[in-house]
């Protein structure tokens, strides 16, 4: 399992005084209130800071970090992504997961066929979706399917095991 959840990331800075916009990656972007200390991931750096402000505008949390003080010490921080400790995270209801963790989880029917590994999960707000990577699934690759989009929902998903790493399902008629 993953150490961090990512929350956001770092569109531009916001005025003179170190402040940056960020586009929250979470469902719940009340969370940067409720969380102090962060990991900043840019391609060359990590730097560990808390937050020290916030207020939103639109669809974009405006972030004062406690690292940064100034414009010119954020301007470099375009696309960085924000992320927060495991612990630091939302508690889970019984079968809620987070993304990071179903990412590169193998998927398997139930007769224990391969079909292949979660790379993605869409949110489409009636329910979300697993993107499955097919590459070694040897029924999808005659279809010419180079990925399987299954529905979360109970008829489909039959079990998800995060410690082990494999989600098992039940192939509806006409999704491969």
């Amino acid at each position: 399992m993953e150490q961090f959840l990512r929350i956001g990331v770092i569109t531009t800075s916001h005025g003179l005084k170190g402040e940056v916009k960020v586009y929250p990656t979470t469902d719940s972007p009340e969370r940067f209130k409720e969380v102090r200390r962060v990991q900043i991931r840019t391609p060359k750096d990590t730097i560990e800071t808390e937050i020290t402000g916030v207020r939103f505008f639109k669809n974009l949390a405006i972030v004062k970090f406690e690292a940064f003080d100034t414009i010119e010490q954020v301007q470099n921080l375009h696309n960085a992504e924000v992320y927060i400790y495991r612990e630091d995270g939302q508690k889970l209801e019984e079968g809620e997961y987070y993304i990071a963790d179903l990412i590169g989880c193998r998927v398997v029917t139930e007769d224990g066929k391969y079909l292949g590994s979660v790379k993605d999960v869409l949110q489409t707000g009636a329910n979300d979706v697993y993107v499955v990577d097919t590459e070694g699934c040897e029924e999808a690759e005659a279809a010419k399917n180079r990925e399987l989009l299954l529905p979360v929902i109970p008829e489909c998903i039959r079990n998800v095991d995060i410690e082990n790493g494999e989600i098992t399902v039940f192939l509806m008629p006409g999704l491969i």
